[in-house]
């Protein structure tokens, strides 16, 4: 084959040649997964891995969504069940729950949790313009968790905020 062959089967700006392979889109990228049968995304940039569901060290006297704290590599990492925490149906731990690690970086901290989700689904590719508000109607997930909505192949995707999931509200011990 020469040289003139082989340009010819080079593809032109836009063209995407290379099968099975997903090119980055000019906006942002989601992991989505189910809570409940319901669709949810964070961004996949904050996603450190995902792991298996195994049972964490309980942490005496936590919330009760907090199922405890795993060792990642050296790392104490708490487990956030995010069935409970939005009281979103009963907290069942089948093959397909994953607990995704989330690494959150804010001008003050560094913070790794895992939160237990029934399934991961896929990854969506969203220009920024396709993100909606959310409506302000209250619901299972409180407002300040919630950073848009995305039209996904007949279904909604509900986008979560990665600097709200962070954070552990204040627990009272029950006397």
């Amino acid at each position: 084959m020469n040289i003139q062959e082989m340009a010819q089967d080079i593809p032109a700006e836009g063209e995407h040649a290379i099968e099975g392979v997903d090119f980055i889109t000019s906006g942002d990228q989601y992991l989505t997964f189910l809570l409940a049968q319901e669709q949810y995304a964070v961004d996949i940039l904050c996603v450190e891995e995902i792991r298996s569901w195994e049972q964490p060290t309980k942490i005496p006297n936590a919330p009760s969504y907090i199922k405890g704290v795993i060792n990642m590599r050296g790392i104490i990492v708490p487990i956030v069940d995010l069935r409970l925490k939005f009281s979103i149906g009963e907290a069942t731990y089948l093959e397909t729950t994953v607990v995704i690690v989330l690494t959150y970086q804010s001008e003050e901290s560094t913070r790794t949790i895992g939160f237990v989700v029934d399934a991961v689904s896929d990854v969506l590719n969203v220009e920024n313009g396709d993100i909606k508000a959310a409506p302000a109607f209250g619901g299972c997930v409180g407002q300040q968790y919630i950073d848009g909505l995305i039209n996904s192949e007949q279904k909604v995707v509900t986008i979560l905020n990665v600097n709200h999931l962070q954070k552990v509200e204040k627990h009272r011990l029950h006397s």
